[in-house]
C-alpha cells in the first residue's frame, strides 16, 4: 500500500481508468470473437458482424484503450478474411456438386444400355 499522498491519488486514478477501459476492451474482444464465429459457422450475416467488430476496434483505439496500430492490424485481418469469404458461392458450389452427381448416375445406365445394343 502506498504511503505517499500523490501515489494514493495515482492509484485511485488508475483504478478508475482500468474500469472505464475494461468496457471498451471487452466490447471489442466480444465483437471480434462474434465475427470469427460467424466465419466459422458460414453465416450470411458475417459482413455485419465484421463491421460491428471494426466499429468496436475503432472506438477502443479512439479512447486510447488499444494502440491504433493494434486496432488497424486486427481490422486488416478481419477484412482479409471477409474478402476471401464467399458464403453464397460456397452454397451454390455444393448444390452444383449435388446436381452433377445426379445426372452422372442416370447417364451411366444409358451407356450400359448402348453397349448392350451393339
Amino acid at each position: 500500500m502506498a504511503n505517499i499522498k500523490s501515489q494514493i491519488k495515482r492509484n485511485r486514478q488508475n483504478e478508475k481508468r482500468r474500469v472505464r477501459n475494461r468496457t471498451f476492451r471487452g466490447a471489442a474482444r466480444t465483437a471480434v470473437n462474434n465475427a470469427r464465429a460467424a466465419f466459422a459457422q458460414n453465416e450470411p450475416n458475417t459482413k455485419e458482424a465484421v463491421m460491428k467488430a471494426i466499429s468496436s476496434l475503432d472506438k477502443a483505439a479512439q479512447k486510447g484503450v488499444l494502440h491504433p496500430n493494434n486496432a488497424a492490424r486486427r481490422k486488416g485481418r478481419l477484412m482479409k478474411r471477409l474478402a476471401a469469404f464467399k458464403p453464397a458461392e460456397a452454397a451454390a458450389a455444393s448444390e452444383e456438386k449435388k446436381a452433377k452427381k445426379t445426372p452422372a448416375k442416370k447417364a451411366a445406365p444409358k451407356k450400359a444400355a448402348a453397349k448392350k445394343a451393339e
